[in-house]
């Protein structure tokens, strides 16, 4: 079955088709022996995760953040531990990085902005030839949408308010996008929303007159695999959970 998973997987996702960092080798970082019982979403390929995910008997694990991020590397210490014990217990691991982030369906930035409930989405963030977020023209007022990404996501937020009260145009571009804030202003995005971003963008928020909300890296970025997760559930009649182990970030 996993082969069935991942060719759909792949043709879904785009995985050829959708540029990424090299490092990302969004797909199948490692297989099992093909067998498929129990699917598990975790935005991390983390110790912990893997640890988790035997303990649930998942044998499909599917991630944001892939094995790789850092390039060739010695399989010693953590890297091989975890390796050897996803093995040892047949877990597959399958990630997918900006494929899952821009996908019109499951996607980390539509699933984020449906769930805010501001209105149409549009493609926003050109680059490479891709729209990477989600832009939304509405009508809210700023303390409004904040209170609003507070409750979907669980979690204090950091804000600058450097843009308008009366909120009309939002950006959404999960995961650690802050320092794409000035693309987004030229874009017409007078309010971004993103999980983190580098100390400056504070006194850049303010001095090109928008507001800036960062919801957490991590947090921002749960909704894709537990939305993947729950297609290849109802497509392949297999039981799922999500494998939650948030950073604080």
């Amino acid at each position: 079955m996993l082969d069935s998973i991942c060719s759909f997987l792949d043709e879904f996702l785009r995985i050829e088709e959708v540029t990424d960092y090299p490092n990302a080798l969004n797909g199948l970082h490692l297989q099992n022996d093909g067998r498929v019982t129990r699917v598990g979403a975790a935005v991390d390929a983390s110790e912990a995760i893997i640890e988790m995910a035997i303990s649930r008997q998942v044998d499909l694990l599917l991630v944001h953040h892939g094995l790789f991020w850092g390039g060739l590397a010695r399989l010693v210490d953590a890297k091989f531990r975890k390796l050897k014990r996803a093995i040892s217990a047949n877990v597959a691991i399958y990630s997918a990085h900006l494929p899952l982030d821009l996908h019109p369906e499951v996607g980390n930035n539509i699933q984020l902005a449906r769930a805010l409930k501001l209105g149409a989405a549009e493609p926003f963030f050109l680059h490479q030839g891709q729209h990477l977020g989600i832009g939304i023209s509405t009508q809210i007022g700023r303390d409004e949408l904040i209170d609003r990404l507070r409750e979907v996501l669980g979690r204090e937020l950091w804000v600058c308010p450097g843009g308008p009260a009366e909120v009309r145009r939002v950006g959404i571009l999960t995961g650690g996008a802050g320092g794409q804030i000035e693309k987004a202003g030229n874009e017409g995005i007078d309010t971004f929303i993103t999980g983190e971003g580098p100390h400056h963008t504070f006194c850049l928020a303010e001095e090109l007159g928008m507001n800036l909300i960062y919801g957490g890296h991590y947090a921002t970025e749960t909704f894709g695999v537990c939305a993947l997760a729950e297609r290849i559930a109802s497509q392949f009649g297999l039981p799922w959970s999500f494998l939650d182990h948030p950073s604080g970030l």
